[in-house]
């Protein structure tokens, strides 16, 4: 990988050749995350604004010459990336803001943002011949992994808490993965699943833990700017677990800038729910997120329950590099965000993907933004995946069927007694 230059620790800054770790720098444990770097001259010979506006591959692998893989390398099948961008002017207009947009990765094939980076995680194991990859997930990760690995033939092992959704568990189960119910948090389900990784020498698509799962993730960036005609959003809204989605999407952005495609760097902020809000515990009161104890992680949004963020440093970053925020919601914020952003652009989201928009709302009411800024709220996941959360939040928005017989007369006078219509 010619345009990879080097892989860097962001604990001690320790840089090593691609091909001297294979994951992490070994000098901090578990927690010695790299960042890839790269050769941006050598890119900007392999790829142009224009080249890509005549490539007519709608997935992440138009931005191939900017990912952590060979040029000649096998990507999987499926369809995964270049997800809509939709303009929300009924939604800005009850914000009073001029200019927003929802960014749906909901339409990803396993129907989570975590696609992008599980396919990455397929291709890199597939270089090295692995048997078998493995991951740790609250659900969303682990059903990535395991869809994409369906479609190549690929065998994995996934370790999720048994508190998972059912629906993200039953895609684990239909795509034939073989599946780990841990009795416990996903923290212990990580733990467990970096002990068996080493213990068995699986391939261990770990956010936080396999650097190359930011590059994967960092596609985004990409195509929200691209779909803007390079024209940077001022901010970005996206809720925060593990860290590596926010770390992701500031790689992204610093790629365009490094290339000179954008010509400012976009705010990321943050939204964390309050049961799990490491992150904006740290970046509030600034303290150490190398040693500071776990929070208890527990949230209605499970794709965002993380005691112990991974991926801490980058996502700390990711604020304080670009003048951003992190903001806290309550889960009944979260669960209203849900019908709200349903009936406001048509998007569906879990609630991890609607927190997103719950933490624009309590940004606007706070000051962090402007209403002449250009927004982006990224959906990271369909609402299909938890059908329990959904079910409470329209509840809590007074919405509910009408049972009735199958009689047009029954229908007039339900509609007039409830002046329906």
């Amino acid at each position: 990988m010619d345009h990879v230059m080097d892989l860097k620790c962001v604990v001690c800054g320790k840089e090593y050749a691609p091909d001297d770790i294979e994951y992490i720098c070994p000098d901090h444990d578990n927690d010695g995350i790299v960042d890839v770097r790269y050769d941006y001259d050598f890119i900007k010979s392999r790829i142009s604004k224009e080249k890509l506006a005549e490539n007519r591959d709608y997935s992440i692998w138009r931005y191939k010459p900017l990912l952590p893989v060979l040029p000649e390398a096998k990507v999987p099948p499926l369809s995964i990336g270049w997800t809509p961008l939709y303009d929300a002017p009924r939604l800005a207009r009850q914000l009073q803001l001029k200019h927003l947009w929802v960014k749906d990765d909901g339409r990803l094939p396993t129907a989570s943002f975590k696609d992008r980076a599980s396919a990455i995680a397929v291709v890199k194991a597939q270089e090295k011949g692995a048997e078998i990859i493995t991951t740790a997930s609250t659900g969303n990760a682990a059903a990535a992994l395991s869809g994409i690995c369906a479609s190549v033939g690929q065998r994995n092992v996934i370790f999720v808490p048994e508190s998972a959704p059912p629906a993200k568990i039953a895609q684990l189960l239909v795509y034939d993965s073989t599946v780990m119910l841990i009795k416990g948090s996903y923290d212990d389900a990580f733990e467990l699943c970096l002990e068996a990784a080493a213990e068995y020498g699986w391939y261990n698509r770990n956010t936080g833990y396999n650097p190359y799962m930011t590059e994967g993730k960092k596609t985004a960036s990409y195509e929200i700017c691209e779909q803007l005609d390079w024209n940077a959003p001022d901010v970005i809204f996206v809720s925060v677990g593990d860290g590596c989605i926010i770390g992701g999407l500031h790689k992204g952005l610093k790629d365009l800038l490094a290339l000179g495609w954008i010509d400012h760097m976009p705010r990321l902020i943050g939204v964390q729910a309050e049961g799990s809000n490491y992150m904006f515990e740290a970046w509030q009161n600034g303290e150490n997120i190398l040693t500071k104890a776990p929070v208890s992680g527990i949230t209605v949004a499970d794709s965002i329950s993380a005691g112990l963020p991974r991926d801490r440093i980058k996502a700390l970053a990711a604020v304080t590099e670009t003048n951003g925020a992190y903001v806290c919601i309550s889960d009944d914020e979260i669960l209203n965000a849900i019908p709200t952003l349903a009936r406001g652009v048509g998007v569906f989201a879990e609630p991890a993907g609607a927190a997103a928009y719950a933490g624009l709302v309590k940004a606007v009411a706070e000051g962090l933004v402007r209403a002449d800024e250009r927004i982006v709220v990224l959906n990271t996941g369909n609402g299909l995946k938890d059908i329990k959360s959904t079910m409470t939040s329209v509840t809590m928005a007074g919405s509910s069927p009408y049972h009735i017989e199958p009689d047009l007369e029954v229908l007039k006078q339900t509609i007039q007694s409830n002046r329906i219509l």
